[in-house]
């Protein structure tokens, strides 16, 4: 996580990244493995889905849990910070829709 001038900036760019906040909403949920996480995010790449997993879990959102077990089973959950951020997610989730239906009704021209 790095500084930024805004506090909002700072923010996005923790969060931004390919499906960061679906990913911190499917894990406040619940603890997720690695499969599970595969299987909800089937619209990005396994090598994708691990990049992302080590970015929020070095900026501190979540926790990897490798159990020693045979085959090793592998658990991300969310930290208290991770916890945090929800409601935040959440309101950009609402929105998300708002834009949604501007999208929908808005006219295309071609120029």
């Amino acid at each position: 996580m790095k500084k930024s001038y805004c506090p909002i900036d700072t923010f996005i760019n923790t969060v931004k990244g390919k499906r960061k906040g679906t990913i911190i909403l499917h894990l406040y949920q619940g603890d997720k493995r690695y499969s599970e996480l595969v299987k909800l995010l089937d619209d990005i790449s396994e090598r994708m889905l691990t990049k992302q997993l080590k970015e929020l879990e070095s900026d501190g959102l979540i926790t990897r849990t490798v159990f020693p077990e045979v085959p090793p089973r592998v658990e991300y959950s969310l930290t208290e910070l991770g916890k945090e951020i929800h409601p935040i997610l959440k309101g950009m989730y609402k929105g998300g829709i708002l834009f949604e239906k501007v999208i929908d009704v808005k006219p295309t021209t071609i120029r």
